[in-house]
C-alpha cells in the first residue's frame, strides 16, 4: 500500500522526462491507445517469477525490460527474497549507472533505467520476527538464512531500510485525519526545485542521488560534530564506502526537505538510522 502511494508524492514529470518515458514505452509497444505523451510517472510491479531478460531487457529482438519501463518512475519488487538470485544481481549495475546495456552478436543498445527501486519483504519466513506480540516460530539460523537471500552489495545500493511495525486496530479504525499526499508532494516539489537550481550547470544531473563523487565533496560538507557522528557510525556498523556516499546524499535530501542550507547533525543521524539492515545481528 505504501509503495502504491509513493508515485502520488513524487513531483510531476518534466517535458524532457515525459518524452524519454514515452519513447521507451513506444519502443516496447506498451504505449496506451490514443496516448501521445505519458504524463504520469510509471509504476511497475513485476511478479517474483520474472526472468532476467524480462526484468533487464534483451531478447532476439532487443526490448526494454521492466527496469527501463520504470524509467523516471517506481519499480516495486514485492517479497524481495522470493525473486531468483540471478534476477536481483543483474540489477546492481543499472542501479549504479542508471542505464542498462544490452549486447548481442548483432547489436549493442543502451536503454535508460533511472528508476526508484522500492522493495518489501517479511522479516522471516513465518513473518513474526521482531513482532511486538506474536512469537517467531522460525528455527535457529533460519532468519539469517532468509535475509542472506539478498546479497550485501544489493542491500548496499538501497538507501533507506525502514522496518514497518504492525498497526494497532485502534489506529486502523481511527477517524483522525493524517497528512495528505498533496501536502507531502508540495514539500517534495520544493526540495526538487532546490536541487534543480543546485545542479542547473551539471548536464544529466537534477537530483541529489545523481551527483558525482567530486560534487559530493563540494555539496555535502558537514561540521566537525557531523564528521564524528559519521565516523562512529562507519566503525560500529562496518559500512562500505558506497554506504558512506549514500548516507551523505540522503542527509543532503533530508536537509533540502527541511529547507536547510547546511547538513545538520540531526539530518545525518536520520540518514544513518535508515541503514538498519547493515547492522550485524539484525536477523538474530
Amino acid at each position: 500500500m505504501l509503495a502504491k502511494r509513493l508515485p502520488t508524492i513524487l513531483p510531476p514529470l518534466s517535458l524532457q522526462e515525459a518524452l524519454e518515458t514515452t519513447k521507451i514505452h513506444s519502443v516496447a509497444g506498451k504505449l496506451p491507445e490514443n496516448a501521445t505523451l505519458i504524463s504520469k510517472r510509471p509504476y511497475r510491479s513485476p511478479h517474483h517469477t520474472i526472468s532476467d531478460v524480462a526484468l533487464v531487457g534483451g531478447g532476439g529482438n532487443p526490448q526494454p525490460g521492466e527496469i527501463s519501463l520504470a524509467h523516471n518512475g517506481v519499480l516495486f519488487l514485492d517479497e524481495l527474497p522470493e525473486f531468483k538470485r540471478t534476477v536481483l544481481e543483474v540489477m546492481r549495475q543499472p542501479m549504479e549507472e542508471r542505464k542498462v546495456t544490452i549486447s548481442s552478436a548483432k547489436v549493442a543498445l543502451d536503454f535508460p533505467a533511472s528508476f526508484m527501486l522500492i522493495a518489501s519483504m517479511n522479516p522471516c519466513p513465518c513473518g513474526f520476527f521482531n513482532h511486538p506480540e506474536k512469537e517467531c516460530t522460525c528455527g535457529p539460523g533460519v532468519v539469517q538464512k532468509y535475509l542472506n537471500k539478498i546479497s550485501g552489495p544489493l542491500l548496499d545500493r538501497i538507501d533507506l531500510h525502514v522496518e514497518v511495525t504492525p498497526v494497532a486496530f485502534s489506529e486502523l479504525s481511527s477517524t483522525q485525519q493524517f497528512e495528505k499526499s498533496e501536502s507531502i508532494r508540495e514539500r517534495v516539489i520544493k526540495a526538487r526545485e532546490i536541487q534543480s537550481e543546485r545542479y542547473k550547470n551539471s548536464e544529466g544531473v537534477y537530483a541529489n542521488a545523481q551527483m558525482s563523487s567530486k560534487q559530493l565533496k563540494e555539496i555535502c560538507s558537514i561540521s566537525a560534530v557531523g564528521q564524528n557522528l559519521l565516523k562512529t557510525a562507519m566503525e560500529k556498523l562496518n559500512l562500505s564506502a558506497r554506504a558512506y556516499d549514500r548516507i551523505l546524499k540522503v542527509s543532503r535530501t533530508i536537509a533540502d526537505l527541511a529547507a536547510s542550507d547546511d547538513i545538520k547533525p540531526e539530518h545525518l543521524a536520520e540518514a544513518i538510522q535508515y541503514r538498519s539492515l547493515d547492522r550485524e545481528g539484525w536477523g538474530g
